[in-house]
Formats: C-alpha cells, sequence, structure tokens
C-alpha cells in the first residue's frame, strides 16, 4: 500500500515535522525545502544506509566531500556549459515558463493557450561572483552534480590510496540546478543533494560492470522497503544518451504522481577523465573529447608491464536523496481500518530508516518513580549509538501509539507500575502489527539491535565476491 496522491504525503510531512516550504514566513521559494525534525533523521538515516553500502562494506572504493563553488574550467571541460541546458518556451497568454518537452499538443499545461514563443535554450547552472568585486570577470558555479570533483580528485586519490581499477570513489552532497519548472513536491526541486559512485574500471570489462551495478542498485533499493512491484528498468535510447554516455539505465518508481527516475546507472565511457586530463594525443581516449591545454595532471593510469598509459572507464550510479526521501516515505506511506472501526495511519519505515528507533514513555505523566525511571532507560538506550530514542511524557498510552505510528516509530516502550515497583520490566509494542510483549529492561538493548540488524542487513557486492 502506498499514498493515493501527493496530497497525503505533503500533508503528513508538514504536519508530523517532516519537512516544509523554505521561507515559508515570507511566501516561500519554489523548488526549495527545508527539512525538520524527523525528516532531517530520515534523510541523514538514508544517506547513512548508502554510505554504508557503498563504503564501509566494500573492499574497493573511498570517500569523498568537495566543494560545492566549481571552478568554471572543469565546467567547460566536463560539456556542462555548452550542453547543460533545456529548451524553455513560454506561454504570452498567462506568461508561464515550461520546458518543452513537458507541453503536449503544443498548449500550455497551465492556461490551454496555443500561444506559445518558439524553444530556446536555458542553461541550468546557477553562477555567484567571486570575490569583492562583481564585474563579471571572476566567478564560480554552483555544482550541477557531485560527479565532476571526483573525477578531478582522481590523481589525488590514486596517489594518497595506492588504488588500481576496478574501484570507486563515492560522494553525498549538495548540487543546484536552475530548473524551469520545478514540481510534484521535492522530486524536482532546484536544490538537492545526490549520492553519487563514479566506478573506475578497465575498458573492455564496462559493460559487465554496468549490467552488475544496475542488478545491485535494483537490490539496494528493495533492501529500503522499496516494493520491487514498484520499480521497473528503462534503457535510455542511443539517441537520447548524454553526450558522455555510451549506455545509460535508469531506476524507475511508481511515485505518487507517476512513474518517473529513482536513480540512474551510467556507463560514462573514458569521457571524463579523458576530457579533464593533458597530453591526451598519446591516450587511446574512445570518447570524443575537446583538446585539454589547461589542465596540469595526467587522470590515467600506467601500466609498468605494456610500458603504456590509460584513462579508466567509469560507471556511475547516481541518486537523488530527496527522491529516495520521496520514495520510502510513498512506501511507507499506509492507512489500515481496525477492529474497533477506527483507523490508524502507519508510516511502515525499515527500521534502520525510521527517524526515531524507540519511545520511552511512561504510562502516568510527570509521575516521579516512572519518569525517572523511563528518563534512565532512555539515557541507556541512547548510549548505545543506534539512533534517536526519544522519551515521551505525555500520558496518554494509545495517543502516543498513534502518534508514533504515524511517523514511523518501530518500537514503543511502556514503562509502568509494575517496572518500578516489582520486576523491572517493560512492555514493548510493535509498530507493524501493534503486538505487545512484556520483557526485562536488560533485555531492551540486544531487542533493539537485533530489530535494526535485521532491518539492515544487506548483500552487497564486493570486489572479492566478484573474483575482481
Amino acid at each position: 500500500m502506498t499514498a493515493e496522491s501527493m496530497d497525503e504525503l505533503v500533508a503528513l510531512a508538514k504536519r508530523r515535522g517532516f519537512l516544509y516550504q523554505a521561507s515559508e514566513l515570507y511566501g516561500g521559494l519554489q523548488g526549495i525545502y527545508d527539512y525538520g525534525p524527523l525528516g532531517v533523521e530520515l534523510k541523514n538515516n538514508l544517506k547513512a544506509a548508502w554510505w554504508r553500502s557503498m563504503v564501509y562494506e566494500r573492499d574497493d572504493v573511498e570517500g569523498l566531500d568537495c566543494s560545492i563553488l566549481t571552478n568554471p574550467k572543469v565546467l567547460r571541460y566536463s560539456g556542462h556549459e555548452d550542453t547543460f541546458t533545456d529548451p524553455l518556451q513560454d506561454c504570452r497568454a498567462c506568461k508561464s515558463r515550461w520546458r518543452a518537452d513537458h507541453i503536449e499538443d503544443g498548449r500550455c499545461p497551465n492556461c490551454g493557450s496555443d500561444d506559445l514563443t518558439e524553444p530556446r535554450p536555458f542553461n541550468l547552472m546557477f553562477r555567484t561572483a567571486v570575490g569583492p568585486i562583481d564585474d563579471g570577470s571572476s566567478f564560480a558555479y554552483l555544482r550541477p552534480e557531485t560527479a565532476q570533483s571526483i573525477f578531478t580528485n582522481f590523481r589525488n586519490v590514486l596517489d594518497s590510496t595506492s588504488r588500481k581499477p576496478p574501484f570507486g570513489i563515492a560522494q553525498i552532497g549538495k548540487a543546484f540546478r536552475n530548473e524551469i519548472t520545478p514540481r510534484n513536491f521535492i522530486f524536482r526541486v532546484r536544490e538537492f543533494e545526490q549520492m553519487e559512485l563514479e566506478f573506475f574500471v578497465e575498458a573492455g570489462t564496462d559493460e559487465e560492470w554496468h549490467e552488475r551495478w544496475v542488478q545491485e542498485r535494483m537490490a539496494w533499493w528493495t533492501q529500503q522497503g522499496v516494493s520491487p512491484a514498484h520499480l521497473s528498468l528503462y534503457h535510455h535510447p542511443a539517441e537520447d544518451l548524454s553526450h558522455y554516455s555510451k549506455a545509460t539505465v535508469d531506476i524507475m518508481y511508481r511515485f505518487p504522481h507517476g512513474v518517473e527516475e529513482l536513480e540512474g546507472i551510467a556507463n560514462r565511457s573514458d569521457f571524463d577523465l579523458g576530457s579533464h586530463t593533458r597530453n591526451q594525443d598519446d591516450l587511446d581516449i574512445h570518447a570524443k573529447v575537446m583538446p585539454n591545454p589547461d589542465s596540469s595532471v595526467r587522470l590515467a593510469v600506467h601500466d609498468q608491464q605494456a610500458k603504456r598509459w590509460s584513462v579508466p572507464w567509469v560507471i556511475e550510479p547516481s541518486a537523488g536523496v530527496d527522491r529516495g526521501v520521496l520514495a520510502v516515505l510513498n512506501e511507507g506511506y499506509r492507512v489500515e481500518q481496525l477492529d474497533n472501526g477506527g483507523q490508524r495511519t502507519v508510516l511502515a519505515l525499515k527500521a534502520h530508516l525510521a527517524p526515531i528507533k524507540a519511545a520511552v514513555i511512561p504510562l502516568k505523566r510527570n509521575h516521579e518513580g516512572l519518569v525517572a525511571r523511563a528518563r534512565a532507560i532512555k539515557a541507556e538506550l541512547q548510549r548505545l549509538g543506534l539512533g534517536r530514542i526519544l522519551f515521551e511524557n505525555t500520558g496518554n498510552i494509545g495517543k502516543a501509539y498513534r502518534r508514533h505510528d504515524e511517523v514511523g516509530t518501530p518500537m514503543c516502550i511502556t514503562i509502568d507500575f509494575r517496572t518500578i515497583e516489582e520486576d523491572d520490566t517493560v512492555t514493548i509494542r510493535d509498530r507493524d502489527s501493534m503486538a505487545q510483549e512484556r520483557v526485562s529492561v536488560a533485555e531492551l538493548g540486544d531487542r533493539l539491535r537485533g530489530m535494526l540488524a535485521a532491518s539492515d542487513s544487506a548483500s552487497t557486492m564486493t570486489a572479492a565476491d566478484d573474483g575482481a
């Protein structure tokens, strides 16, 4: 079960503190959103799960965290200055502006008028002045993707880690695109985060690695709670490929507004390292790249036995964090009918993604003994470092359960008079089944660890497993 409409997710996100419209106090800013107290936890948990699977659980990937401001030369030689554009059309009747590929039957999607301007290119990159004088002579771009800083640091990583292909460099970070028509909540926005891996391989092995990564990424999204029935693969036809791509496969997801891209896995050939490397003349570069007199480094690997330099090819799994958040919110959302005729809203997130791992609730509000024991248990569980544990002193257990169902808390722990007067046991309640069980306080840590381990038991592809 998923949300019936985007409106349901928007309402939940605002009501429970997952997402807010940015600058809402002053009317908002289109295509920009702020993550609230629960949203930032969900987002960080999704990023942490990606980082674990890409970096910690593999033996062939290193991580980076690079700057957002980008030297214009980087994006000149990457091809972004010339190709990172969308066709733009204006409606003369209602003055709205649209991407040309979003216009159907030659009519404005807003008012239906056919009085439209001819399509014209619109560059999606944000520019900003560098230094004290804004005269246009010194500027930088806000990076439109995280990939280029990985490529420009290829030699640094190679020299400092002694890596050799096949190996990867991973990065999570902000990117900026001046979208013409931001839409569908956080699906298409102007400021967003990417989770990108650039995996460097030898020429001739690229197609095999590309297929491996497509399957790996499909499996990972399933492990995050996304139903395989809601996922599909789209193979880009040759005529629609990006300028750098030999082949691209998109993982498509059934969002509330329709089936669209969740993650792209591209075979970028040797275009990127070839474009940023010096002395290209004696390198066998498959892709068509412009001569680069500005680069100071040869981004290639030297084969001492063959006594030659070769430029690695790149396989790139690239996912949007915000689209991932939207997908797992949608997957978890459900409204259930109860036996008593009522209903409850549940956000059935995987436990490792849940913003709150467990809520500790004293049975009676402000009762000195119950509150003190509940606070002590909360502190003990929090010290385990497994995620956020919430102490809630509301006094209404039924309402607390419903509230935590709605925000996705997988476990509620109730402290009652039996806890403090008899046997130091508590009641734990499961979010999904609503089953309750009496356990000792001493067992809580193991129960919490077991719940999270079962949730995040991903099967990852390693270099050793694949004989690489």
